[in-house]
This record gives structure tokens, C-alpha cells and sequence, in this order.
């Protein structure tokens, strides 16, 4: 199966002040730091080779995760040198390590779809990049993809009624796809929408919908979820992870801040997924 680069270099500003001293990926999440989670899904749906993108205290993600052993995985890691780079600049620094084609989701994104479908798709279509898309109907998030007749209309985090679709998480390129990148920071949504415009980005739906912890809101729906499906069965228990927060610290037990005009960033109200997302 394809390698899977997963970007965990975001400030998570949302998640603040838990994500002052700790990355998002290290969050306890029903017990054990997040990527334990994220890590033993993709390998229970056949990833076998991980890069993650960090920056933002990655060496506390670099010396949970190791080399990836624990989870059965290879991981290695490519590191955004302090400088900011963007979501797609992240991803052409890691291309070095992920070879002529690749899977591509965000460090706190739980996608319980089957990736064996995805590549497949992908490989298919013939098209350098390919967005999942799950009918959203604005439900857990604002749509951003009008999807017709599979293919993809439009993708865009402007409001659009006919928009019904999500870019669910998981995307898959080829490293050809980030040739033309600018040098100065560049988002994915950007990568995206050139595609699309020269009709190179492909599409597939996915079934179930997508779980992430980039809001208190999220962090919530995905304890839910563990607690009311348990784990894959495929999936086998990782390491117990070092980043443990206190009981008043922990997402679940935190109440959320106060929301006001400058907002908090712990409520979306508009889609970021893909577009925009840290």
C-alpha cells in the first residue's frame, strides 16, 4: 500500500491553552495520546509506512512515536526547519521520503474509511491527486465540495446551497502534483483547486463520516465513538503513551472557554477542513 504522510505541525490555537505545552497529537484521547489511535487505524486498514510532518514541538511526538515499531509501522520524519511553510509546503519538504505517489491526511483527523478502496480509486482515475468525499449535508461540519456524478464541481469554503459534500480528510497525489508549488508558504486547498481547474483531480465518496480532534466538539464525537464501537477489531493495543494530562486538564473534563465576537477558535463556524485547516 501506498505511504501515508501524515502533517502534525500545526499550533492547534483552538485547543489552547491544552496545546501550550503539548502537541495536538499527543492529547489524550480515551486514555492514550491521539496519534496511538491514529496510528493503529491506519495500520489495521494496511498502511505500512508513515511520515509525519511536524514542526511545532515534534520532538515530543518524534520520542513518543520512535520509528514506529510499536505500532507495527514504519514512520520517519520530516521536520518544517522553524520556519512556516504552509500544509502544501509541509508536504513538498516530505516528498524526499514518500516516493512517486502517497496517501496524505492531517495529524488530528480519525478516518475509519477503507484505504485499499482509496488507492484503488486513484489509481484508476490516472489523475495526480484525489480528494475523498463524504455527503455531508453540513452536518458535522460546513460542506465544501459540490460532488456530481462523481465527480468533484466545485471545492471552496465560500457558502454554496448546492453544496452537499466534505472533503473527508484523505487525500492521495502524486508528487508531480506539488512540482509547480511558489517558494513562499503554500496551502493544499491551493494544490487542490489548481487540479481541479485542469480537470487532474479525481474523486472518491467515502461511506462513514469522519472523526477529528481539532475542536473540543470533536475530541467528544470521537471519545463517543471509541467508547460505543471499542477499537477495530483488527487493531491491536500501542504503547501507553507518556503524555498523560491531569484530570482537570483533559479535553473531556475541560469546560470550553467562554465565546465571544474574536472568538475562540474551538467552535467552527465555517468549514476548514482542506481549506484553511492549521
Amino acid at each position: 500500500m501506498l505511504p501515508l504522510a501524515i502533517l502534525a505541525g500545526g499550533l492547534a490555537k483552538r485547543l489552547r491553552p491544552l496545546t501550550e505545552t503539548l502537541p495536538k497529537a499527543l492529547l489524550p484521547i480515551s486514555g492514550e495520546p491521539f496519534v496511538s489511535h491514529q496510528l493503529r487505524l491506519v495500520r489495521a486498514r494496511g498502511v505500512d509506512r508513515v511520515v509525519l510532518c511536524v514542526g511545532y514541538l515534534g520532538e515530543m511526538i518524534r520520542e513518543f512515536v520512535g520509528d514506529g515499531r510499536a505500532f507495527g509501522l514504519e514512520v520517519e520524519y520530516s521536520w518544517d526547519g522553524g520556519q512556516p511553510l504552509g500544509t502544501a509546503g509541509a508536504v513538498r519538504a516530505a516528498l524526499p521520503l514518500l516516493g512517486e505517489s502517497f496517501f496524505l491526511m492531517y495529524g488530528d483527523s480519525y478516518l475509519p474509511c477503507d484505504y485499499g478502496n482509496v488507492e484503488r480509486a486513484f489509481r484508476k482515475a490516472g489523475k495526480p491527486g484525489l480528494l475523498t468525499v463524504f455527503r455531508n449535508e453540513g452536518r458535522w461540519d460546513a460542506s465544501n465540495v459540490e460532488f456530481r456524478e462523481g465527480r468533484i464541481v466545485t471545492y471552496s469554503k465560500l457558502p454554496n446551497p448546492n453544496m452537499r459534500h466534505i472533503d473527508y480528510g484523505l487525500e492521495v497525489f502524486e508528487r508531480s502534483a506539488f512540482a509547480d508549488l511558489a517558494e513562499s508558504p503554500c496551502d493544499l486547498t491551493a494544490v487542490c483547486q489548481s487540479l481541479l481547474a485542469r480537470d487532474q483531480l479525481a474523486a472518491f465518496e467515502v461511506g462513514e463520516r469522519f472523526y477529528e480532534i481539532g475542536s473540543f466538539e470533536g475530541i467528544s464525537a470521537l471519545e463517543e465513538r471509541l467508547a460505543r464501537c471499542g477499537a477495530d477489531p483488527q487493531v491491536r493495543a500501542g504503547p501507553p503513551g507518556p503524555a498523560v494530562l491531569s484530570e482537570d486538564q483533559s479535553p473531556g473534563a475541560r469546560e470550553e472557554p467562554a465565546r465571544g465576537p474574536a472568538a475562540d477558535e474551538g467552535v467552527r463556524p465555517t468549514n476548514t477542513r482542506g481549506c484553511g485547516h492549521e
